[in-house]
């Protein structure tokens, strides 16, 4: 094969995109997830209506609590850093940014007019430090959907195709799903939220997903891997 049509190696086409907008990557989401934050606890303190308690499941009872989860339930935070850092254009930033503040502020708007909490895990906090901090700081309020999930999902489906359109081998991508899916689990793990909330959050999450794709902000490039 002629070496002016070799695929670059996936890897060098990530390290070439990461510093592209770097500043306007970093601010913007470190402003996003601190704005999410101040969002997401005022709702949670004053919503419209008094809090429904989730029902317990089969999944939940057979899924016990967990304190090593506790770490994956955490990373999270830079899990959802991960796509944004992938993109390479001021247009896709913008279009994924629109996205991902529609999606969490839905999941805003359902918690203040239809307050929900995980029920009682009948656990001594006490006994688990760093959980105690964690109940603490977010009580098991805004339950369903849980954004936790939700965002996990929609970016575990947008990493998926980010790292498919630099031609990534099989096993980033199984280590993709196994990090997103190991959050998704921690949220019962760490008896942070119920399935029921995993379920609505799953849902919530494919469709905002699948719907930002279609965006004009978003399918403007091609998916296949850059060559030289």
């Amino acid at each position: 094969m002629n070496e002016n049509t070799q695929q670059i190696p996936w890897y060098f086409q990530i390290a070439t995109i990461i510093p592209k907008h770097v500043f306007l990557k970093s601010i913007g989401t470190m402003l996003f997830i601190g704005l999410f934050f101040g969002a997401y606890f005022y709702v949670l303190k004053v919503p419209a209506y008094p809090a429904t308690i989730m029902p317990i499941t089969i999944l939940d009872r057979l899924i016990g609590y967990q304190p090593l989860a506790l770490p994956v339930y955490i990373s999270l935070w830079v899990y959802v850093s991960l796509p944004p850092a992938l993109l390479s254009t001021r247009r896709e930033l913008y279009g994924y940014g629109i996205a991902m503040t529609g999606t969490c502020l839905t999941g805003l708007i359902i918690f203040y007019f239809w307050p929900t909490a995980a029920p009682a895990a009948h656990v001594d906090w006490s006994l688990h430090p760093s959980m105690d901090f964690l109940k603490n700081m977010d009580t098991l309020g805004n339950a369903c959907p849980s954004l936790h999930v939700t965002t996990a999902i929609f970016s575990g489906i947008w990493l998926h195709h980010l790292l498919r359109r630099f031609g990534g081998p099989q096993w980033i991508l199984i280590f993709n799903w196994v990090w997103c899916f190991g959050i998704i689990y921690s949220t019962i793990a760490t008896r942070q939220h119920v399935a029921m909330d995993v379920l609505a959050g799953l849902v919530m999450g494919v469709v905002a997903a699948y719907l930002s794709m279609l965006s004009p902000a978003m399918i403007n490039r091609n998916s296949a891997p850059i060559k030289n």
